[in-house]
């Protein structure tokens, strides 16, 4: 393949440098010590939630959250462990185990890297819009649903990844209720929706409670929630199940870089999780990056730079026991609102976390699970675009098919299963809507010599409207002639130019002339590769409909025997 047709490796930060001076550092290291500390809580909470050990989320941000800031297509997009992973994540890990899950996320990374050096990154703009929000939404409820044990302080066997056997293990396991936990997971869950949300500093507040709230709204709610739940927990000795007593706290390092075990047997059994992993990412991470061009007055994102620096990003961080990464929309949201401008606001971010585990981790013993169960419980309805169930009605039954489906789908089976299902709906519906918008009607032309029949075509002539071509072949008696005015079509297949042919053969079997008048430069340079010109002839291909009235009545012409 040619170089050219392939995508140029160019960080968006090499063009951020240019010209980069103490103001905007100043405006980037704000922003991301703040996205840091955001970060810190979730990075757990969803390490957590999909099945593995804390650590994995915090290493996860450290790594990938660096590597998609230095390398990626966006100025702003902050890279890290992803709430809509959780649900993927923790069904690899159930059936296939830890090892394969790193080994299907590296191999994500290697298939999310070639998509955007072959430039497939704005193919994944094309995924329906009813289609994201039906398993963003299904992914919303099985992450709430999945935080139920720790919510409630159930005494409960690990989950199934299932979502009716998790709804029998929790009702069976309802009477094991821990009040404190419930307490604990209660309070920080209205913190973090109650704490303020600007980042923005006033210039002139007024009042002192203005004053108070905007400086407030520097600490984020989900940092105050746990460390409120934790000092809670300390002091009073809650009976409650903390990172410490379930997993014997967290490393205060990074861990050393390991090669899985690889055979090719393995690869072929993990390509579904692979293909999920890198279609998740690609999605939840381009959606993001177009949310932070439409906030911040910054360049518009690279989509295929992006999703090279993803998969660099998932390609190196499962070689450190990291998990799958991608863009994060509410820590992007939080970067923008507090000033960040270019990729260092990223790249500090990870620094942040890193100083963190390298200087705090032994306090993480005692974060009791609860309040994790909390701040993931907003996060899961934050993520879910509820309203749209609400306008439902608004929308045609194609579209609310897609979407309910397409949410039920990911919520009883999972995300692969939902998405596939999803394209074939919305493909099987385009392919009916676009058959339905292809006419062909009967023109009364008073200008037409007796004999010629005018038939006006317009919208698109392919494999899925062929049949209204095929009823052309039936003339009433005495047609001489059929005029195909085709000024209004604008594109045509193969097999539009297929039943074209077999109309031109049936139409001359009964000594009917077939003229193509007015024929649109994409049908016409069809039908002169695939040598229906030299077939129908040359003359019965005109301009306007008047030259086709007068090919209708000229002698037939030579015609060779092409085709």
């Amino acid at each position: 393949m040619s170089p050219s047709r392939l995508h140029r490796f160019r960080p968006r930060l090499l063009d951020a440098l240019t010209g980069y001076d103490r103001r905007r550092f100043s405006a980037d290291l704000g922003a991301g010590i703040t996205v840091g500390i955001v970060a810190l809580p979730l990075a757990m909470a969803f390490a957590i939630a999909s099945g593995v050990k804390p650590e994995q989320g915090l290493f996860t941000a450290i790594i990938a959250g660096f590597l998609i800031a230095a390398l990626g297509g966006s100025h702003v997009q902050i890279g890290g462990p992803a709430g809509a992973f959780i649900v993927i994540v923790y069904g690899i890990v159930e059936r296939y185990g830890l090892a394969n899950l790193l080994i299907a996320t590296s191999l994500a990374g290697v298939l999310m890297f070639v998509m955007g050096l072959f430039k497939l990154g704005a193919l994944v703009r094309y995924v329906p819009v009813p289609i994201v929000i039906g398993f963003t939404n299904g992914i919303a409820v099985l992450i709430g649903l999945s935080q139920v044990k720790d919510f409630l302080g159930l005494d409960t066997p690990k989950l199934p990844s299932d979502f009716f056997s998790q709804i029998a293990v929790l009702a069976r396991h309802a009477h094991t209720l821990n009040p404190a936990a419930l307490a604990l997971a209660a309070a920080s869950l209205a913190i973090v929706v109650l704490w303020p949300k600007s980042y923005k500093m006033p210039t002139a507040p007024s009042g002192l409670l203005a004053r108070l709230r905007r400086l407030s709204a520097h600490l984020p709610g989900t940092i105050v929630a746990l460390v409120a739940a934790t000092v809670a927990t300390v002091l009073l000795d809650l009976p409650v199940e903390t990172i410490g007593s379930r997993f014997g706290g967290i490393p205060q390092s990074l861990p050393g870089f390991e090669l899985p075990e690889f055979s090719w047997t393995t690869v072929k059994q993990l390509l579904i999780p692979t293909v999920t992993i890198a279609l998740l990412g690609s999605i939840e991470s381009l959606l993001c990056a177009r949310v932070a061009d439409n906030m911040a007055p910054i360049p518009r994102h690279d989509p295929n730079q992006e999703l090279m620096a993803q998969g660099v990003a998932n390609f190196v961080t499962p070689l450190f026991g990291g998990i799958p990464a991608t863009g994060t929309i509410a820590r992007t949201v939080t970067n923008v609102r507090a000033g960040g401008q270019t990729p260092v606001a990223g790249i500090v971010h990870a620094l942040t976390v890193l100083a963190v585990v390298l200087l705090a981790a032994p306090l993480a013993l005692h974060v009791p699970l609860a309040a994790l169960a909390g701040i993931l419980a907003f996060v899961a309805w934050n993520m879910g675009e509820w309203r749209e169930f609400v306008r439902l009605r608004q929308f045609s039954v194609q579209y609310r098919t897609i979407l309910v489906g397409t949410f039920a789908l990911t919520v009883i089976f999972d995300l692969t299963v939902a998405v596939e299902v999803g394209l074939i709906l919305a493909c099987v519906f385009f392919i009916y809507r676009m058959s339905t918008l292809f006419r062909a009607e009967p023109v009364a032309d008073a200008g037409a010599p007796e004999g010629v029949r005018v038939v006006e075509v317009f919208g698109s002539l392919f494999f899925g409207a062929v049949g209204k071509i095929e009823t052309l072949t039936a003339q009433p008696p005495g047609t001489r002639a059929l005029v195909l005015e085709m000024h209004r079509l604008i594109s045509m297949d193969t097999s539009g130019l297929d039943a074209l042919s077999q109309l031109h053969r049936e139409l001359e079997r009964r000594g009917v002339r077939l003229v193509l008048a007015a024929v649109n430069e994409q049908p016409r340079s069809l039908i002169r590769r695939a040598g229906f010109e030299a077939e129908i002839g040359a003359a019965n291909i005109t301009a306007t409909l008047a030259e086709a009235y007068a090919a209708a009545l000229a002698p037939a012409p030579e015609v060779s025997e092409a085709g």
